[in-house]
């Protein structure tokens, strides 16, 4: 009785396959191959159809995923763009729409219909995705070079609350924290899942915010040792092939930092993916590696797979709405950094060290925040953190055809709620986003090298005040000069400084100012976060001509003003050429003008971080 059911049932089932063909499940038990395929029409879509995913579970192996059609959602991404929606069953109904399966191809009848790319609800029991159309994806073009205007980069973020004063832009992004949940009232796409590997815990909770605020998801994550190189693997001919695991990278070497999916369409040399954008940048240049499934998580609210990127293949050519395009066999360019990191002793003698290698995606946005992330990492590393600690840092950038630039500040603990690495971090971040986005052409950096030295006290000094013998002084002459500054402990220090009096010095009361960097470039600073250099010489320059904050400024004060503009100082100007530039300057080129002018005489160096300034008063006979 029992043989005769199963025959019966055979039977009936394979009657409601003839004559409704739609509903049977098609026979494509073989995971997709590289190569031509032909693409199913979305108007021959029908409610109940099904077909067949191919997403990678664990491993690098796709599995089948059955599909059931629910029906077209007409102009969801705009006009003429309309989104499939679906249903999957068999395992994917006990992960749900997970993480990392964006760009997952499905089919009907063998032939392409595109990819999952979208979920609908965070707490839905049923595994309900968004299919983009396969039409869509082809329409992503190489050639195309324009910028999206709703590109996905740091800058778009919330900033940090303005209760909280922080030093530097990219600082106050990275300092504001993600207190939103996903919409769950609409379809949107899926969370793209952001490994970072060889990054400590503290650094991960750091810059997670700022990628999840624009809708990636974060985890620690692995990565193989072939990415150290961008040159691609000597089987990227047969890898990334349709259903299997695609990783995008950000960041390679001693710490790396990828964003996982699954790839659509392989057609031999070009590959699309994810079916929704990454940051949704346009055109990039950007590894793409293969990836190694470790698991996927199973989850109402948020389930994701976790790998571990492995070889580079090619490189990311396109990033747009509708997916992502890459290149099989093609090397991106990316900026190769050295980092040491070394903690000192306190007699100054150094305990340990530590050196990083890496490279970081280059990216007009993106870029001075990796390097900012990647700091950090390296600081956290060292696990000698405390909070009397003080950082010192030289970096030397060899930015193409332009003088290197050399980059120094020392940075204590100050009276914010933010770690003193953090700061530092922002302080070498902020250095990128003025090379990056004060040029009319992105610059080329060959190599950056930085060595980063913790110090185990509070060096901070500030300056107290200054001593003559007599103030009455002859102009054309030297005059050594006291003065003095109080560290955080300790006695005070005391140098001696020999101060030039030029031999044009009008007779009269003047001012020596003995002063910090901040003070002495104050109003230069403002000119130049209202003018934006579009010179890259121009921007090398500035950078090169940046005060250190370790050292004491001696300078003579005058009563007449400054102007300050972008990187030009026009000191002592009379009133009279003053009024002509402010009533005859450009309304796209602003300058600041001070009341006084300060010429610098000399600097004094000190192993301490300066603050402070102090005036002493002299009569020039």
């Amino acid at each position: 009785m029992v043989q005769r059911a199963l025959v019966c049932s055979f039977v009936l089932l394979s009657a409601i396959a003839v004559a409704h063909p739609e509903s049977a499940v098609p026979n494509m038990t073989v995971a997709p191959k590289a190569g031509p395929i032909q693409f199913f029409p979305e108007s021959e879509l029908k409610p109940g159809m099904r077909g067949m995913a191919w997403t990678v579970f664990q491993g690098d192996k796709p599995e089948a995923v059955p599909v059931e059609i629910i029906g077209t959602w007409e102009n969801a991404w705009g006009p003429k763009q309309d989104i499939i929606v679906a249903k999957l069953t068999g395992q994917a109904q006990r992960t749900n729409v997970a993480g990392g399966m964006s760009g997952s191809p499905v089919y009907i009848d063998g032939k392409l219909v595109g990819a999952i790319s979208l979920r609908l609800s965070i707490f839905s029991p049923d595994s309900i995705c968004g299919i983009t159309p396969i039409h869509l994806m082809l329409e992503i073009k190489d050639f195309d070079k324009s910028h999206p205007v709703d590109s996905r980069t740091p800058d778009k973020a919330e900033q940090a609350t303005a209760s909280l004063q922080l030093p530097g832009e990219l600082l106050s992004r990275a300092a504001q924290g993600s207190n939103r949940l996903p919409d769950t009232a609409m379809m949107s796409p899926i969370a793209t899942p952001i490994a970072m590997s060889g990054f400590t815990d503290e650094a991960v909770k750091e810059f997670a915010p700022i990628f999840n605020q624009l809708g990636l998801s974060v985890s620690q994550g692995g990565a193989g040792g072939a990415l150290d190189s961008a040159k691609p693997a000597s089987d990227w001919a047969t890898s990334l092939r349709p259903g299997e695991g695609i990783a995008a990278v950000l960041v390679s070497g001693d710490m790396t930092i990828t964003g996982g999916g699954t790839v659509t369409y392989n057609d031999g040399k070009r590959i699309l993916a994810f079916g929704h954008p990454m940051f949704n940048l346009g055109p990039v240049d950007m590894p793409i590696a293969k990836e190694n499934i470790i698991m996927t998580l199973a989850s109402a609210y948020q389930p994701t797979k976790m790998g571990n990127a492995s070889a580079i293949v090619g490189a990311l050519r396109q990033d747009r709405h509708s997916g992502i395009e890459g290149e099989l066999g093609a090397t991106a360019d990316m900026i190769p950094v050295t980092m040491h990191v070394r903690s000192h002793n306190p007699d100054d003698s150094i305990r340990k060290s530590q050196d990083f290698h890496f490279n970081v995606f280059v990216d007009q946005k993106w870029t001075p925040y990796l390097m900012m992330a990647t700091l950090f990492n390296s600081l956290s590393n060292l696990n000698d953190f405390s909070e009397e600690a003080t950082y010192r840092l030289h970096g030397e950038l060899q930015v193409e055809g332009q003088n290197p630039i050399e980059l120094t500040t020392m940075q204590a603990p100050a009276e914010t709620p933010v770690p003193t690495p953090m700061l530092l971090a922002g302080w070498w971040g902020d250095k990128f986003n003025r090379l990056f986005l004060n040029s009319s052409k992105m610059p080329k950096l060959n190599t950056v090298n930085v060595t980063v030295d913790l110090i185990p006290e509070r060096r901070i000094a500030q300056i107290e005040s200054a001593w003559i013998a007599n103030n009455k002084v002859s102009a054309g002459t030297e005059v050594p000069v006291k003065v003095f500054l109080r560290p955080y402990r300790g006695e005070r220090l005391e140098r001696t400084v020999n101060v030039k009096i030029p031999a044009g010095l009008p007779r009269g009361d003047h001012q020596i100012l003995f002063s910090d960097a901040e003070t002495l470039s104050r109003f230069q600073n403002i000119a130049s976060s209202l003018n934006r250099i579009e010179d890259i010489p121009q921007t090398v320059a500035m950078l090169n001509e940046e005060r250190s904050n370790n050292r004491l400024y001696v300078s003579l004060i005058d009563s007449q003003p400054t102007i300050y503009s972008d990187e030009k100082v026009l000191p002592s100007l009379p009133a009279s050429v003053l009024n002509v530039m402010q009533s005859g300057r450009a309304t796209n080129h602003q300058f600041v003008s001070s009341p006084e002018s300060a010429h610098e005489q000399t600097s004094v160096p000190f192993d301490v971080v300066v603050t402070g300034n102090y005036s002493l008063k002299i009569y020039v006979n």
